[in-house]
């Protein structure tokens, strides 16, 4: 694993609540899940949390005093969401366009350039605006990490401009000037586009590169380019892969060494081979099959391979409009062949290694203090209870929201 970084909160519209004093204890916790893979359920548990992270953890038992208390009365406690997939600067909605799937139009992605024109129209504040709305309810359903990409401006201006707005909501940017190739372009001239003047003035701004490998977006050669350009900017690679079809898009991410291929709904035994021989990630995005009637991705096939499995959102306006994490993991527990346990694995833990991050998405000595404290008695409610709104708090580096 990599070296832990230094974490840096987001900045969002909700109030923090500070715990002013040096240590605080939270017990009464009847179920803690750790995402550890060493020690991964802790019953009767309690935690110990200073200066944002976490100091101890185990049996309450055992726990050392603290300067206060909180008390969870028996409820079940989780690291925070690990988000590693959403786009979340936009402008405008897509509402008849998925009024017209589910009465039985095919989704193509085609609908990405309606977005676009929209959200080159918004000004920066309402995009800012809009998109820590979005934050602010991916917090309240206890994701505490997102990751933000670009991908509705596609001119180096609307890209660079939707980049700077991620970078006051998150740590976690990537460039996907190659979403699609606007209306109109010709596909050689965006593509030198993206690897030449926007990839200059998005870099400055990102710390991933995306690219939406898929018939109808880029191919394999193009991707290859974009993703290789990005990387020689000093950007990491992550790729929308195998989403509509079967594809080159799994396979060259690993063969680039990509955190994570995202989506991987349409996989090759090739493809689940190459995941399983990587330390790419495949992050399943089940709020796209379930918004586009599509079918869903084979987890149970993925996870019997040894594949490290992330979980995430997609949040976007058209073809997985949900800020809840609890709803995909009910979705991947119902739909995708995953244990409850597995779900929130990849919530979590998942999630952190598909952003090469070894600070959150667990909770160990060290880790940041990011906890979802959940008013029931075991993180299985989420799939057992789907929608119904079972975060009870949620604390983000050691603050209560």
């Amino acid at each position: 694993m990599t070296t832990p970084t230094t974490p840096t909160t987001p900045t969002t519209p909700t109030t923090l609540t500070t715990l002013t004093t040096p240590t605080t204890l939270i017990d009464g916790i009847g179920l803690l899940y750790t995402g550890d893979p060493e020690r991964e359920e802790i019953t009767d548990a309690a935690l110990v949390v200073e200066d944002g992270v976490v100091a101890w953890l185990g049996p309450a038992a055992q726990a050392p005093d603290a300067d206060e208390r909180v008390h969870v009365g028996g409820r079940a406690v989780l690291p925070g969401f690990v988000d590693s997939h959403a786009h979340l600067i936009f402008a405008g909605d897509r509402t008849a366009e998925f009024e017209a799937r589910m009465s039985g139009q095919p989704y193509t992605g085609g609908g990405i350039r309606t977005t676009v024109a929209a959200t080159r129209a918004a000004s920066d504040a309402d995009l800012a605006t809009h998109a820590r709305a979005l934050v602010e309810e991916m917090l309240a359903q206890g994701t505490t990490t997102v990751e933000i990409k670009s991908g509705y401006g596609l001119s180096a201006e609307h890209e660079r401009r939707s980049l700077e707005i991620a970078t006051t909501l998150t740590d976690e940017t990537t460039y996907l000037g190659a979403h699609v190739v606007p209306e109109g372009a010709d596909a050689d001239d965006y593509v030198r586009l993206v690897t030449g003047e926007m990839l200059d003035a998005c870099a400055p701004y990102a710390k991933w590169v995306d690219v939406f490998c898929e018939r109808g977006a880029f191919d394999g050669d193009q991707t290859r380019e974009i993703l290789n350009a990005g990387i020689k900017a000093g950007l990491q690679a992550r790729v929308h892969a195998n989403q509509l079809t079967e594809g080159p898009g799994v396979r060259i991410a690993c063969e680039l060494g990509a955190a994570s291929a995202d989506h991987c709904t349409h996989l090759s035994a090739a493809d689940v081979d190459a995941l399983a021989s990587s330390g790419t990630v495949a992050t399943l995005l089940p709020g796209a099959e379930f918004s586009t009637r599509s079918p869903y991705p084979d987890a149970r096939l993925l996870i019997d391979a040894g594949v490290t499995v992330a979980l995430a959102t997609d949040c976007n306006p058209g073809s997985s409009f949900t800020s809840s994490m609890p709803f995909c993991v009910a979705l991947a527990v119902r739909e995708m062949g995953m244990t409850p346990l597995e779900a929130v694995r990849a919530a979590t833990y998942g999630g952190a290694r598909a952003l090469r991050r070894t600070d959150v998405g667990w909770l160990r000595q060290g880790a940041r203090a990011d906890l979802v404290v959940l008013d029931a008695p075991s993180y299985v409610h989420l799939a057992y209870r789907p929608g119904v709104p079972l975060v009870h708090q949620v604390f983000q580096a050691g603050l209560l929201l």
